[in-house]
């Protein structure tokens, strides 16, 4: 009897790169380990990586597509060619599950890979790490209290937002087909991240699909406590009580403001940094404040982590909330908004939880951490990390939900 070894296939805008590349890597990685074959089509950053890779597109295909998005609002309609010559690779390779995680990124057509899933019939899984494929703009809307999502998008109040859209407003036609599309397929799961995004699509168009949370995992062998000075010293704060942010890029909705509004209320104890930078943010940045550019290196992350006495995260959106529990692995408690999954993620013996905006409590929770001394809280936080987010355990729940589709 012959045996033949099961393929998967991810789509995603990046690989092994920022937090949704490093989450299809470690699913082609546990894949693999359990004797699958893995691919991952992408559109940029190339980085290394353990699965087969496919480039979908090239530059000259993004920018084309940034063009028309900026233009026409016509995102996710444009790299046409590209997306066909994926479709061809995905004949040749005849995965058994096709995965996707996030479809926007000025890489993909989805209206020619949804015509292609249809017919293909092959069971597709669906990571939802935001809001996009809901919409008919935006990747986001709770910033804004926007509801038009549950109904039908039309006007939309975040045109000049990612993807952004400087002229023309396809908000209302790229809802409807969407809806058409996605709603078309006979064999889809839905993987929010978080149980608050779980909510949010029970109440969209998409509700009438099976609907399974799976956490982001995380990697807690390169996530671990460490003993490492080099941060602190390099500034110069030894002394100081470390206040770190990270985001993958900072926007408002990221709380950028209130981490400058906080600085300006802070004891001369305490210091802020901020990772995920660009170059013109941190020059932008008020004097009390560190900034630091984006780093792909996971070693590096794991040792600000360490020097860290609380992670700040002040988003107003989050989808799920990595750098917390990134954060956790390494030893270090968390504040965090309550506000979307965040409050999702801690507990009473790992962090604090603050009002959105709230700056004298975001000094409160600060106080009390000091207060108890970060080792207070760092096993707690270690055992959260391991129990509920090490990769081992959250990306096995995703070859079960294979298996269970074939």
């Amino acid at each position: 009897m012959s045996y033949m070894t099961k393929i998967v296939l991810q789509l995603n805008t990046v690989i092994n790169s920022g937090s949704t590349g490093r989450i299809a890597e470690e699913i082609g990685e546990m894949s693999m380990k359990v004797g699958w074959d893995s691919y991952i089509a992408y559109g940029r950053n190339e980085r290394p990586s353990a699965s087969k890779l496919i480039r979908i597109g090239n530059e000259k295909d993004i920018k084309l597509h940034g063009l028309q998005t900026r233009l026409f609002d016509r995102h996710g309609l444009a790299s046409k060619a590209a997306t066909s010559k994926l479709i061809e690779k995905i004949k040749e390779i005849k995965p058994n599950i096709i995965h996707l995680h996030n479809i926007h990124g000025y890489y993909l057509n989805y209206e020619i890979l949804f015509e292609f899933l249809i017919i293909a019939n092959i069971p597709v899984v669906w990571t939802l790490h935001d809001c996009w494929p809901i919409t008919g703009h935006c990747s986001y809307f709770s910033f804004i209290g926007c509801e038009k999502w549950k109904t039908q998008c039309y006007e939309c109040p975040q045109k000049t937002s990612y993807p952004a859209s400087y002229f023309i407003d396809r908000s209302k036609k790229n809802f409807t087909l969407k809806k058409e599309l996605f709603n078309s397929l006979s064999n889809l799961t839905l993987v929010p991240v978080s149980k608050w995004l779980s909510n949010i699509l029970s109440e969209s168009f998409l509700q009438n699909y099976p609907i399974k949370v799976i956490n982001n995992g995380i990697d807690t062998e390169a996530f671990k406590p460490s003993e490492s000075i080099e941060f602190r010293a390099k500034y110069g704060l030894e002394k100081k009580i470390l206040l770190l942010g990270v985001a993958t890029s900072w926007s408002l909705r990221k709380g950028l403001k209130d981490y400058i509004e906080l600085s300006k209320e802070l004891d001369a104890d305490c210091q802020i940094v901020l990772v995920g930078l660009t170059k013109k943010q941190i020059g932008l940045l008020p004097m009390n404040i560190i900034g630091i550019e984006r780093t792909e290196s996971v070693e590096k992350l794991a040792n600000l982590y360490s020097s860290a006495d609380i992670v700040l995260n002040l988003s107003y959106e989050e989808t799920f909330g990595l750098t917390t529990v990134e954060g956790f692995a390494c030893g270090t408690p968390g504040i965090v908004y309550n506000a979307t999954a965040s409050p999702e993620l801690i507990d009473s013996s790992t962090g604090i939880v603050v009002e959105p905006g709230d700056i004298a409590g975001l000094i409160e929770a600060i106080n009390e951490i000091k207060q108890y001394g970060k080792h207070y809280y760092s096993e707690a936080c270690v055992n959260r990390a391991h129990d509920l987010y090490n990769k081992e355990n959250k990306y096995k729940e995703y070859i079960d939900l294979y298996e269970s589709l074939l």
